[in-house]
């Protein structure tokens, strides 16, 4: 009996070990795409809002409707609604692979988000003596925006990661592996609550641990 339930413990260890880093690379690969294509956004809706460098009334609607339409859209629903699309560009929609898609569809727009108010908090003084100097936009862009906002997109990056690790939970609902998708299958469908129990307990881990990091390296940013 002993063994049994020692086999019992070990494998469940492993199914847990494998769960965490299951997380880890939909977190990982999700949250880079997702910063390659919303910090270029954010970027965009600050420079062709208007009175800015690249004004472009068009263009900024365009983008920020489209946001403000996936933003609205709860990510389980986003994750079926968007099935045939996740299929049609890896292939799946099961597991860790099949999930990217839908993961950087929904965290990349609130990226652009959070990248877009944290730029729009540099001191306009600040742009305009750089401007007056004949400094490149280019040039402002990455000396200037990104830089001074380096704080405020850490912090972004944070709450993103954070709502990222939340939405890989939700995720299992579809197959898609990580704690979400343990919990579920243990925790739910079994009625193993040890399980749940222990993956909640993950879960705050990971979620304190990201916030009190950004937090500090946020403040050392401000120093500097």
């Amino acid at each position: 009996m002993f063994e049994r339930i020692s086999e019992f413990t070990d494998q469940w260890g492993i199914d847990i070990w494998n769960a965490l880093l299951e997380t880890f690379q939909m977190v990982s690969i999700s949250l880079l795409l997702s910063v390659l294509i919303g910090l270029p956004l954010g970027v965009l809706l600050v420079l062709t809002r208007p009175g800015k460098a690249f004004e472009n009334k068009f263009l900024f609607n365009l983008l920020n409707t489209l946001i403000n339409i996936i933003r609205s859209i709860p990510f389980i629903i986003l994750l079926f609604f968007i099935l045939p699309f996740t299929k049609l560009i890896v292939g799946t929609t099961i597991g860790v692979k099949g999930v990217i898609v839908p993961l950087v569809v929904f965290t990349a727009p609130y990226i652009a988000r959070l990248m877009e108010s944290a730029l729009l908090e540099v001191d306009k003084g600040v742009i305009e003596a750089y401007e007056a100097m004949g400094i490149k936009t280019r040039h402002i862009i990455w000396h200037v925006l990104v830089r001074e906002s380096r704080p405020s997109i850490v912090l972004g990056l944070t709450i993103a990661t954070i709502g990222l690790i939340g939405a890989t939970a939700m995720a299992g609902l579809v197959g898609a592996g990580g704690l979400g998708d343990l919990a579920y299958r243990y925790g739910h469908l079994r009625y193993e609550v040890d399980v749940m129990y222990v993956t909640v307990f993950i879960l705050i881990i990971l979620v304190q641990g990201l916030q009190t990091f950004g937090n500090v390296l946020s403040a050392r940013l401000k120093k500097n």
